[in-house]
């Protein structure tokens, strides 16, 4: 697009030439700063890194990757010459600025820590070195986080859906503007957002202990000793006769599981004898929405121990099949399929949505008679015994394990008296309030100082602290 000379208030640009909608400089622009401070181009203050090495056939490469949402790089894979198509590599620095060309729209940016120094990555990750006398590498981290920041981003992104909804280029992030406060007030401004990381890295730790010692506590009052709860035995024999699979993951964890129940003080029934176990309804071109269009649960909509109905979809069920497949309050849905650790997880029904059913990838377990109180159930199948004996039965393909339904009427359960089961599920829900509390104080901190440290960054909040 030509360049137009100052800044005109109106103007005609010809279709073919328009490369953007919006100017990302507007999106991120200081028009005041503090004192002290000074306003220039990024490409000032840092410079790219580009070591580009030649793969050798007899090396093997250690690549990174760079998270979401800020959260730092990963270890992705090591490959070699035969495992990846690229002829050349970048070697990574540590403590340069690095991202994801791809993905630069969804904040992934990070810092190079020390561990990840002389990785590798590939041509889509730029890497940047500080001018250290005028910039700290956590601070223009901070920067490229903050929303004002990724809104340029998107502003100043191109490339098709069908690849990436963006590519940010280099050039474009060396041709932002950015706010430059002397060093001791960039210091400030990094030791007050690691102070606010460590505060929510404590809740969160609370939230996860107190999480943890619901399952141990559920055991305990069902006779099982908490401080074996989780372990898998490292050595182990069995007859011949008892060897029902080859996997050794199934051996140790029926092992476990079976030494955990030995212990239980209460009678033990397999679900399938309080319960009746039932598929949903498979889609298919004949049961597409119509004239009988019902709200029905898909496996995204059954997480671990909550249901996700923020989107729904629906199916074509006639009036004459909907009491078999109607859900009911108090049926308990446990996913046929998914990964590994998370394969079996349940979730309860309340009688959420009308009129609604599930698909088949959906197991329903709707109890037969009072024995047995759903959500007693529901918990019990968080416990290391259950998850032990989900994970044993599960039929593992390359990426995904799944269960059937005799499987999991298999399920031994512990079947203590009404009122301990109801006890048991008290528990759990004062339990689950103070986790929640943590949750929220952890997510309320995290906002708080997501927007203190922006306007730290902008220039519109005073920064306390600042030694020279």
């Amino acid at each position: 697009m030509s360049v137009l000379a100052g800044n005109p208030h109106a103007c005609v640009v010809w279709w073919r030439e328009l490369e953007r909608w919006i100017n990302p400089n507007k999106v991120l622009r200081f028009d005041r700063v503090p004192p002290g401070w000074t306003i220039g181009r990024v490409g000032e203050v840092v410079r790219p890194i580009a070591e580009r090495v030649k793969v050798n056939p007899q090396d093997e490469y250690r690549m990174i990757g760079v998270k979401w949402y800020g959260q730092g790089t990963f270890h992705r894979e090591t490959v070699n010459s035969n495992t990846t198509s690229a002829s050349h590599l970048y070697r990574v620095v540590a403590g340069a600025l690095i991202y994801n060309r791809l993905f630069a729209w969804k904040v992934s940016f990070a810092v190079v820590p020390q561990e990840h120094n002389g990785f590798f990555v590939s041509g889509e990750f730029p890497q940047f070195q500080v001018e250290a006398s005028r910039l700290l590498p956590e601070y223009l981290y901070l920067f490229c986080i903050t929303d004002r920041f990724i809104q340029a981003v998107n502003a100043a992104s191109i490339g098709s859906a069908a690849v990436s909804r963006n590519r940010f280029k280099e050039e474009e992030f060396l041709g932002f503007p950015i706010a430059l406060p002397p060093l001791p007030v960039q210091r400030a401004i990094v030791r007050r957002w690691r102070e606010a990381q460590a505060a929510i890295a404590q809740a969160k730790a609370r939230a996860d202990a107190l999480e943890a010692a619901i399952g141990r506590e559920i055991l305990k009052r069902l006779g099982i000793q908490a401080a074996e709860a989780d372990m898998l035995p490292k050595v182990f024999a069995v007859y011949w006769k008892d060897l029902e699979r080859w996997s050794v993951d199934y051996l140790r964890r029926d092992l476990a599981s079976g030494r955990q129940l030995a212990q239980v003080k209460y009678p033990l029934v397999a679900l399938g004898d309080i319960a009746k176990v039932s598929y949903g309804l498979q889609k298919c071109p004949g049961n597409r929405p119509g004239a009988h269009a019902r709200p029905y649960l898909a496996v995204a909509n059954v997480q671990a121990g909550r249901l996700d109905l923020d989107k729904i979809k629906y199916i074509e069920v006639p009036d004459s099949e909907m009491e078999a497949f109607r859900l009911k309050a108090g049926d308990l849905l446990v996913c046929e399929g998914n990964s590994a650790d998370l394969v079996g997880r349940p979730a309860i029904w309340n009688d959420e949505i009308p009129d609604c059913v599930h698909q088949n990838h959906i197991l329903k377990v709707r109890m037969i008679g009072d024995a047995a109180l759903p959500h007693y159930v529901l918990e019990y199948m968080h416990t290391s015994p259950a998850r032990n004996y989900f994970r044993s039965r599960a039929k593992q393909t390359t990426n995904l394990a799944s269960l059937n339904s005799n499987d999991l009427r298999g399920l031994p359960l512990p079947l203590p008296p009404l009122n301990v089961q109801r006890g048991i599920v008290e528990m759990v829900a004062q339990k689950r309030a103070e986790v929640a509390r943590e949750r929220q104080a952890a997510a309320k901190l995290s906002a708080e100082v997501v927007k203190e440290v922006e306007e730290m960054i902008l220039g519109t909040r005073p920064v306390k602290g600042a030694i020279a």
